[in-house]
């Protein structure tokens, strides 16, 4: 059952990442957007989910919190080591007075890398999913319910970030179907073994602090980059209020 249900979150993510596509002419708003929902995610749904999984505190802080800062701060050395290592190759964008916040200036590694963690955050919806329907049936249907409905963010922030840091479509479609696919296997993958719930909320906890600053550090910033920020600020909105409404419906 748990792998049908998965196949919606299939259509869901490519769904997500067509609707990316379709939208090019309205870049900072699909940006807002894409970070709203990023927001969101974190915020109202993973954080959450990971403080009550994720086990005790560690010297008094909750080992989720830990896990969160701890994948902000990985996400940003990360992005400066590749920053790093482009610049010493000669790539440095300010050699020929291109604008250092304009995609085709940032690092596309950057870019893959934040496009396979959204995809290892779809392989571990699908072992929820799988985990969910191993308890009873009730319980696999609420969080089949959550994971349809945020693979469709899922989708479209995998195509955005992707594009954002100079990828071309093709590599952008790449990770858009290896998103796609993933909360399949995660679905089938559960059938062979049970994850532990806290190792679950660890992982969601670490996996938020990387999307958060992803969000706040690179897809906000660029979405309100010499475009009016009033109605790219609604989009940002839209997109927090959207993940909200579907997590009070999964509740």
């Amino acid at each position: 059952m748990a792998v049908f249900v998965a196949l919606g979150a299939f259509l869901m993510t490519l769904f997500g990442g067509w609707t990316a596509q379709r939208v090019t002419d309205r870049r900072h708003l699909v940006l807002g957007l894409a970070g709203g929902l990023m927001l969101g995610v974190v915020g109202l749904d993973l954080l959450p989910e990971a403080v009550r999984a994720a086990g005790g505190d560690v010297f008094g802080v909750p080992q989720a919190l830990l896990l969160f800062v701890g994948g902000f701060l990985v996400a940003h050395l990360v992005e400066r080591l590749l920053a790093v290592r482009q610049t010493s190759h000669g790539a440095d964008p300010q050699d020929d007075g291109r604008d250092l916040h304009a995609p085709a200036s940032r690092v596309p590694q950057v870019g893959l890398t934040a496009a396979a963690a959204m995809v290892g955050h779809s392989l571990m919806d699908g072992v929820a999913l799988g985990a969910a329907f191993q308890v009873n049936g009730a319980i696999g249907t609420s969080v089949a319910l959550a994971v349809i409905a945020h693979d469709f963010a899922d989708g479209f922030n995998t195509y955005t970030i992707t594009s954002l840091y100079g990828n071309d479509r093709r590599k952008a479609l790449t990770m858009l179907v290896a998103d796609a696919v993933a909360p399949v296997v995660g679905a089938a993958s559960t059938l062979l073994f049970t994850l532990p719930e806290e190792a679950l909320g660890s992982y969601l906890g670490f996996f938020g602090g990387a999307l958060l600053y992803l969000a706040a550090a690179e897809i906000l910033p660029e979405a309100h980059h010499e475009h009016p920020a009033r109605s790219t600020l609604l989009f940002t909105v839209l997109g927090v209020g959207f993940i909200w409404l579907v997590v009070g419906l999964a509740g």
